[in-house]
């Protein structure tokens, strides 16, 4: 049996309903070695299909991970990096997102397990819907690569490393305060030259994972830094990310804030569940959402105070941050036309709401503490 009618016979099972297709489809494939080339190339057909379809590197993963095993992801893995090696150069944030794959290895020892682990990675590849592009895929015209990274967002990622790395609150908030403060006189920047010189520049969109547990207060933490920051994050819970919509010198500054808030924020929740632990109460499910609700709540409104704070030094630039949010909300409604309010799903907990605004009140944002340099 040639490797070509092998594969096409085995990879009918993709679109079958039942396992016991894709057990057959194994047994074909762990039958013939001369298939294996063409295999690995059919899987790096479908993923430069899904490049097309809206999807990159980090939602594949994620998909991966949220649907199948270990195994599956690694697979995956080396079929981005084989399937990404073809191009001179992949756009903006891509290689990090390749960067952060899984290590090679641990492959099943028999070959009817590898062919069942390429099945079911593959079936749920073919299964996966188009997505809106929030930017070009692989082999497009790509605008010219940023030399190094911008200052403002070094010192960003350096205070954040900071806040998060120190064991005294005080010096976290000061941390955390002075990089949100650096975010919104960046913006401010942005907006004056684009009030002295306009540019045609849009908003642009990059994708943010939200993983269980506890995903909707996140995603509703991660909505509170992009709305803080001129920016519009969509929520999709069904695969496992936010869509953060903005201009692009706001959107990976978005990005590192909520990474590094969400870090402070889970510290800060171990720390008051070992603090219940030793009053002789249990850790529960309900404490831990109401604290990463009241955490993202508080914490919204203390970004947006710090961010409408800032703007208002330069009041004759305010035109022109509306302008900019207008575009942002018009790119926001041309992606997601269907967007939709969604209820809050979490068993309410006293003790755990007080914890979690105690806990946001610590993360700082205060205009009137000391920041540090």
């Amino acid at each position: 049996m040639s490797g070509g009618t092998t594969i096409d016979k085995a990879f009918e099972a993709l679109y079958a309903s039942d396992d016991g297709s894709l057990d057959t489809a194994a047994s074909l494939l762990a039958a013939d070695p001369g298939a294996d080339a063409e295999r690995a190339r059919r899987g790096e057909e479908f993923v430069r299909t899904l490049w097309v379809r809206g999807w990159q590197p980090a939602d594949l993963v994620r998909m991966a991970r949220r649907e199948l095993a270990d195994e599956h992801v690694r697979l995956l893995a080396g079929l981005i990096r084989a399937e990404t090696a073809r191009y001179g150069r992949l756009p903006h944030r891509w290689q990090a997102q390749i960067d952060e794959l899984d290590a090679e290895g641990g492959r099943p020892a028999d070959r009817f397990s590898q062919a069942t682990t390429v099945l079911e990675l593959y079936r749920l590849l073919v299964r996966l819907p188009r997505l809106d592009a929030v930017g070009p895929v692989p082999g497009e015209a790509l605008p010219p690569a940023a030399v190094g990274e911008p200052r403002m967002l070094t010192r960003i990622r350096a205070l954040l490393a900071k806040a998060e790395a120190t064991g005294y609150p005080e010096e976290a908030e000061a941390l955390t305060a002075k990089a949100q403060e650096l975010m919104a006189r960046h913006s401010l920047d942005e907006a004056t030259l684009a009030a002295g010189a306009p540019s045609p520049e849009t908003p642009g969109a990059i994708r943010i994972g939200v993983e269980p547990p506890y995903e909707q207060a996140k995603a509703i933490l991660l909505d509170a830094v992009a709305t803080a920051n001129h920016c519009r994050a969509v929520w999709n819970e069904a695969y496992g990310f936010s869509t953060v919509v903005g201009f692009e010198a706001d959107l990976d500054p978005v990005e590192l804030l909520y990474t590094s808030l969400l870090v402070q924020g889970t510290a800060a929740m171990a720390r008051a569940e070992a603090e219940q632990r030793a009053g002789g109460r249990k850790r529960t499910k309900s404490f831990r959402q109401s604290f990463l609700l009241a955490y993202a709540n508080r914490l919204g409104a203390r970004l947006s105070a710090t961010s409408r704070r800032v703007a208002a030094e330069a009041p004759t630039l305010l035109p022109a941050l509306a302008s900019r949010e207008v575009a942002v909300s018009a790119r926001t409604d041309e992606l997601f036309p269907e967007t939709r309010a969604t209820r809050v799903r979490a068993a309410w907990d006293e003790a755990g709401w007080n914890h979690g605004a105690t806990a946001a009140d610590a993360a700082g944002l205060h205009p009137n503490r000391p920041h540090l340099p």
